[in-house]
């Protein structure tokens, strides 16, 4: 137990809350799953992050997803697209603005499948970071839930990013060292270059 109070959450037919929860990784998830299923959510966990780059990077967080989600019994639907070329394309000339595209981008892709499949309502893992643009991803969300009409779930996860790692690391899975991006990675790498050279 993270030692939080939640109250139980239903639909307005009386009947526990059916919520997709899109995953961007295994790591972020563990926390968030938790804490929702501690307020007796139903949750179905969404796998389309076609911004992680390059290949292999994708491929280690799919197969950790795909292994942890066996661990702790839940189902996940995976909309397995690497998407580079694409994504690549469309943020190369807002590289400073790109993670709005890459929110909208993924989002989006997961309401539509919320609404197909009858889902009372959506919220995302990314929440839980501290490094993610937390108020746009909101209001993205927000947009999002108006623009298709469907309930957006926001809950601030990110009190429980360190605890959600330490639980993680106890499975010995994949662990990434970047949100996912290429541009990031080579932000992370130009800090670490920078920082020695100001030794």
């Amino acid at each position: 137990m993270f030692g939080f109070s939640f109250k139980l959450i239903y639909n307005e037919f009386g009947d526990v809350m059916k919520v997709l929860l899109h995953i961007c990784c295994a790591p972020c998830s563990s926390a968030c799953i938790k804490v929702l299923r501690e307020e007796n959510i139903d949750i179905t966990g969404y796998w389309y992050n076609p911004n992680i780059h390059p290949y292999k990077e994708y491929e280690n967080r799919l197969n950790a997803l795909k292994e942890y989600s066996k661990l702790i019994n839940l189902d996940v639907v995976y909309n397995d697209y690497y998407g580079l070329r694409e994504f690549t394309k469309n943020v190369v000339n807002i590289l400073d603005n790109r993670c709005g595209y890459c929110y909208m981008n993924r989002l989006e892709e997961v309401i539509k499948y919320a609404k197909e499949n009858n889902y009372d309502a959506f919220t995302s893992t990314l929440f839980i970071s501290p490094y993610q643009n937390h108020d746009l991803l909101k209001k993205i969300c927000e947009e999002l839930s108006k623009k298709h009409e469907i309930k957006f779930l926001y809950r601030d996860f990110r009190p429980y990013f360190y605890k959600g790692k330490k639980m993680f690391k106890e499975t010995n899975l994949y662990m990434q060292k970047y949100c996912g991006c290429v541009f990031s990675e080579e932000e992370r790498y130009n800090k670490k270059i920078k920082d020695s050279n100001s030794d």
